[in-house]
């Protein structure tokens, strides 16, 4: 006999109370069930927090538009995995299914700490410089994140955690993945930070911490578009956030 998951979570929990559940494997199932259609979602579980990733729902022209989200999930979590394996500064998977991922709470991202009041300047340069190493450590490890912007880097008490690692699907050599992070990074750095030095001092960081031959081929990349530094710089204050940006990172990687 066959039992749907709701129908099989209501046999085994019936009227018991939430704080009763007996395992994490049941925790999961639980949110699974309480979280239906929701993409992502957190809970807790004796003390600590874990985050549920589910299959994205696409409805109308986004089904075309967009790549098989069941596949996409599962590549994530097959290179978090991997990742995972290797060592690499990723949070830990703690659980996986057909269309369903479970990692642990890696703290804050980087544009949390950002947007926090409370935080002193120099306490927020050294976030910034541990997640340049950060990056640069997980090159050295030949690896590539994708999308390192800084929503999608973790940080606490000194630990550096990549997440979200979806755009880790792309073509190419691993080469051209790490100076797309590069790029990436960078662009985000200007995006979310109006203070040049500290920006500056992110990027000596990575540099520093091994990431140098991946900034020179970075640089090298961006000679054949350094054409567009003259048409962004009108857009250097007023471009949005996404267009702004791009004028900073051909700026910093003529002069620097």
């Amino acid at each position: 006999m066959s039992y749907s998951l709701d129908t099989e979570y209501l046999i085994r929990y019936g009227g018991q109370k939430m704080t009763q559940m007996h395992s994490f494997q049941d925790k999961v199932a639980q949110m699974l069930i309480l979280n239906e259609g929701v993409r992502i979602s957190h809970f807790e579980y004796q003390g600590k927090r874990y985050w549920l990733k589910q299959v994205e729902r696409l409805s109308g022209a986004m089904r075309f538009l967009k790549s098989d989200s069941a596949e996409a999930l599962y590549k994530e979590t097959q290179v978090l995995k991997l990742l995972q394996n290797d060592g690499a500064p990723v949070p830990k998977v703690h659980a996986s299914g057909d269309g369903y991922l479970v990692v642990e709470d890696a703290g804050r991202t980087v544009r949390d700490w950002l947007e926090s009041d409370d935080i002193a300047s120099d306490e927020l340069q050294r976030i910034l410089n541990d997640t340049s190493k950060g990056l640069a450590h997980l090159h050295l490890m030949d690896h590539a994140h994708g999308r390192p912007a800084l929503r999608d880097i973790s940080w606490d008490a000194g630990e550096v955690k990549f997440i979200d690692f979806e755009a880790n699907q792309q073509k190419g050599t691993l080469l051209n993945q790490q100076i797309r992070d590069v790029l990436v990074y960078v662009h985000s750095l200007y995006r979310y930070i109006n203070d040049k030095e500290k920006i500056s001092a992110a990027i000596t960081a990575y540099r520093q911490a091994g990431g140098e031959v991946i900034w020179q081929q970075a640089k090298q990349f961006l000679k054949s578009w350094q054409w567009l530094y003259y048409f962004a710089k009108p857009f250097q204050g007023i471009g949005g956030k996404d267009l702004k940006p791009v004028y900073w990172v051909l700026w910093h990687f003529r002069y620097h």
